[in-house]
């Protein structure tokens, strides 16, 4: 019985371990359903084309992402627990997508303070926000936006096929090239498709103009 009269202590000192980790844990989740609010709030107004609304979420998303990974810089398990680097992911998506839609630079992972496998994650998830945006173009006809969207996307999923490493590794980024490869194809058939069409629209205005002035 004596061997055990130090359990209590152990007992008292697991409690409060245990204390201070729920509170750590409750306040990183709100914090990371917050960030990923914000950044869904990017998103929808970069679509919109509110620009001034949207880099006022995303700098919102910022801060709480700095928040957030210094509140856990003492409980790395907290930090790289699925729910946190999905709200970090989020951010990162929404922090490239704003910037490739305003043709800016392209932001780092040091720029964003992220890790490398949530870094690639979100930009692979851009893709699909710059098809979003390439159709929206398109319902106006062609143009040379819609080309330089498209041609952001292939530049990502090149460099996304070259980081050929087990998914332990990379959180499952090789899911997310296959996804990719898909999306790019279908937008540069959307594209040819657009072209096409505008091209054949033209020459059928330009033979009817031709008509018109030989009567």
């Amino acid at each position: 019985m004596l061997k055990l009269q130090a359990l209590e202590a152990i007992s008292e000192r697991s409690h409060k371990d245990f204390d201070t980790r729920t509170k750590v844990r409750d306040e990183a989740l709100a914090q990371a359903r917050q960030l990923t609010r914000h950044a869904a709030h990017t998103i929808r107004a970069i679509h919109r084309g509110e620009v001034e609304n949207a880099l006022s979420e995303l700098n919102q998303a910022g801060e709480l992402a700095k928040s957030l990974k210094q509140g856990l810089v003492n409980f790395p398990d907290l930090f790289y627990a699925g729910y946190t680097q999905d709200a970090i992911k989020e951010f990162t998506e929404a922090s490239i997508t704003v910037a490739l839609i305003l043709d800016k630079e392209l932001p780092s992972p040091e720029d964003l303070g992220v890790e490398t496998a949530t870094y690639w994650n979100g930009l692979a998830e851009v893709v699909g926000e710059l098809r979003r945006r390439c159709l929206d173009i398109l319902r106006q006809g062609y143009s040379d936006e819609a080309e330089r969207l498209l041609s952001s996307m292939d530049e990502i999923y090149t460099h996304l096929v070259t980081m050929d490493y087990p998914d332990a590794v990379t959180q499952g980024l090789r899911r997310q090239t296959d996804l990719v490869r898909n999306i790019v194809e279908k937008t540069r058939g959307d594209l040819t498709l657009s072209l096409r069409f505008q091209l054949m629209e033209r020459a059928l205005i330009e033979h009817t103009e031709r008509l018109n002035e030989s009567e």
